[in-house]
């Protein structure tokens, strides 16, 4: 069961941190460049997050769970199950700062209306990319974390025999 739960516990956490690494690299010209009624249209009205909800949202709880599960099978190895267990922490974590940090800016995106930009528009749009890039540094360390764990440790090569 270890093999399996380790191939699905890197896939998800890879899968869950994907999303957030593309808010990541998006960020810098939405924060610099983009004027913001582009921003405002192309992240409230337009719909081009929507399947980063709808399919990072279960991706997130899968990474969390196939890593706490991991933790959980290799307890019999103290270094890799705590490297297991923080991976299963890290994409919690992860989540806790999505529902912290940026699913309040999002309450307040969706009631922002077509017309004039709303006064808050700076905060609002700083806390919405400040805190996806939050997330995907969890994200990142937690994936880390998981690929320590389920690798064997390094054992030196074989001495060529040519």
């Amino acid at each position: 069961m270890l093999p399996i739960w380790s191939l699905a516990a890197l896939t998800l956490a890879a899968l869950s941190l994907g999303p957030s690494f593309a808010h990541v690299l998006e960020a810098p010209p939405r924060l610099t460049v983009w004027s913001p009624e582009l921003w405002r249209d192309a992240t409230v009205f337009n719909g081009q997050f929507a399947l980063f909800a709808l399919i990072g949202g279960p991706l997130d709880l899968g990474a969390i769970f196939t890593t706490a599960v991991l933790a959980f099978l290799l307890r019999g190895n103290k270094s890799r199950f705590r490297l297991a267990l923080a991976g299963a922490i890290l994409f919690a974590l992860g989540l806790a700062v999505w529902f912290g940090w940026v699913a309040p800016a999002n309450s307040v995106l969706a009631t922002w209306q077509p017309g004039p930009i709303p006064e808050n528009f700076v905060v609002i749009r700083n806390r919405w990319e400040t805190g996806h890039m939050a997330v995907a540094a969890l994200k990142l360390l937690g994936l880390m974390a998981t690929a320590l764990a389920v690798t064997p440790s390094a054992r030196p090569l074989p001495e060529a025999s040519w």
